[in-house]
């Protein structure tokens, strides 16, 4: 999977826009920020505002979260794991091992080409106290090196109330388990 568009492109204004817009409709998700501070450290980092756009443009509607005293992070706080991100196997590995009927990409390499990283399990948990997130979908999460190492993979939804982690073979991909992502304010 590339980085395909479900919207059309926007310009950097119409992204700070909508960025703004989700900022200020969630005060609550991060209270001791003012937009005007978010938007210094954005226009200082570019990188960081081009997987913006990438996150914005496969459905992610990033919006900010503390992870960590004084640290904040965008994350996907889109309600279903983002359209633009799913059918993908875990990592390159996987893809690689995939003999019949790979899919296009991994989750791991599609974050990381785009400046950004899957969200651990503890993270995922975080956001999930923001929402019910992932109710009819699944999100891929980072996952420790023991598992992987032993083909596997982790991935997390909500379902019955609760936060659910899971595993499966790192080279299994759904239609309805894509992948969220964290960047660094």
């Amino acid at each position: 999977m590339s980085s395909k568009s479900l919207d059309q492109p926007l310009s950097d204004q119409e992204l700070f826009n909508r960025l703004q817009q989700r900022f200020e409709q969630h005060a609550a998700r991060h209270p001791d920020l003012s937009w005007s501070d978010v938007l210094l450290k954005l226009q200082a980092h570019p990188e960081k505002i081009q997987t913006l756009h990438w996150m914005e443009q496969t459905g992610g509607e990033p919006d900010l979260i503390q992870f960590e005293q004084n640290q904040y992070f965008f994350v996907d706080y889109a309600e279903e794991s983002p359209q633009g991100r799913r059918s993908l196997c875990y990592d390159a590995e996987a893809l690689a091992a995939r003999k019949q009927n790979p899919p296009q990409d991994s989750a791991v390499h599609l974050a990381n080409q785009m400046g950004a990283v899957l969200l651990t399990e503890q993270q995922y948990r975080e956001l999930q106290q923001w929402g019910n997130f992932d109710t009819k979908t699944s999100s891929w999460i980072e996952t420790p090196t023991a598992i992987r190492a032993l083909g596997g993979a982790l991935f997390c939804d909500r379902r019955y109330g609760q936060v659910f982690t899971y595993h499966n073979g790192a080279e299994s991909y759904y239609a309805a388990r894509g992948f969220r992502v964290a960047i660094k304010l």
